[in-house]
């Protein structure tokens, strides 16, 4: 199993490939979740990469020519079906999954993405904490609430929850639920709780 942190060359042949291309990207999941909430085993690495013009094949053959390989046949199909792109990084053998950014919110992700200090003088853009909380309430799984708890036991006071409220209404409405706002708010109260 790999280490709980991906080596820092990995991140460097990453940023350096997507600098080629002029692309716009950010890490998320769980290399989010080490970085704004707590430490937890993971087994890949999640980036958002938005191209100008959108030309997966571009990417497939500079991230190839960086030391990435992809692990499926992604064929055009695919990669309209699953927008990912899921590689191995050959000298590492970390996973990578590549998510083609869409319009709208990953739009706004990847505008407010902060740079981030992965070592070895390496640094890649990261998720927001505010966004990572907001990706992980929409997922729902039993795994992503425990990482918003993590988050926001780390980070409560440095949160803006106005902020986080504000996307996950946006998101009920475009979505035609009404769960998000309850779930963080949940959340949010046990983590009171739990500093208090």
């Amino acid at each position: 199993m790999p280490s709980p942190a991906p080596p820092a060359e990995l991140f460097r042949a990453l940023a350096e490939a997507l600098h080629r291309l002029r692309a716009s990207w950010y890490v998320f999941g769980a290399q989010a979740v080490l970085v704004w909430g707590r430490p937890r085993l993971t087994a890949d690495i999640d980036v958002t990469v938005k191209l100008d013009p959108e030309d997966p094949e571009r990417l497939v053959k500079t991230l190839e020519e960086a030391g990435f390989t992809l692990r499926v046949s992604a064929t055009a199909d695919f990669v309209t079906r699953t927008r990912v792109l899921p590689f191995v990084h050959a000298s590492s053998q970390w996973p990578l999954d590549v998510v083609l950014a869409g319009p709208g919110l990953e739009e706004r992700f990847l505008r407010d993405a902060v740079d981030v200090d992965v070592g070895e003088d390496v640094r890649v853009p990261m998720i927001r904490a505010e966004d990572l909380l907001v990706t992980k309430i929409l997922a729902g799984r039993p795994k992503d609430l425990d990482d918003v708890r993590g988050v926001l036991l780390e980070r409560l006071d440095r949160l803006d929850l106005g902020s986080i409220q504000k996307t996950l209404a946006l998101l009920e409405d475009a979505l035609g639920v009404s769960d998000l706002i309850p779930v963080f708010d949940a959340e949010l109260a046990r983590a009171r709780r739990a500093r208090a």
